[in-house]
């Protein structure tokens, strides 16, 4: 309750300088995305970035690597399932609102930011 009311003071604060936001990383189960509808409103726009859980394991395990991480293969293939459990009601209710654009995420990074930008683009036209 709390980050959500400091995220919403944040945006209230820079409403008539921007286009809209761009939240990262949330809402990541259901009861989030619809307690921030309760309390800021509907999303206009959500992005999925959408990759095959081989890609996930693939990208944690190296960022693992370089930040001297040490989760293991085990690890997170676990996160990677306890993701999934929670994105898909996620998915299934802003598809069901017709907010949700999936990015293909399977490319390399500069790939799927244009890919992201492109879709930001469109939606803002």
């Amino acid at each position: 309750g709390i980050v959500l009311e400091l995220l919403k003071e944040a945006m209230v604060s820079k409403l008539g300088d921007t286009k809209g936001f761009l939240i990262d990383g949330y809402p990541q189960e259901l009861k989030d995305a619809e307690e921030f509808e309760s309390k800021i409103g509907e999303p206009k726009l959500v992005l999925c970035l959408d990759c095959s859980a081989e890609t996930m394991s693939s990208r944690l395990l190296m960022r693992n690597q370089s930040s001297q991480n040490s989760e293991n293969t085990e690890t997170t293939e676990e996160r990677i399932e306890r993701y999934y459990q929670a994105s898909n009601p996620l998915i299934a209710y802003y598809e069901s609102k017709t907010q949700l654009c999936k990015v293909d995420a399977e490319g390399t990074q500069e790939d799927v930011f244009l890919e992201i930008c492109k879709t930001i683009d469109s939606f803002l036209k």
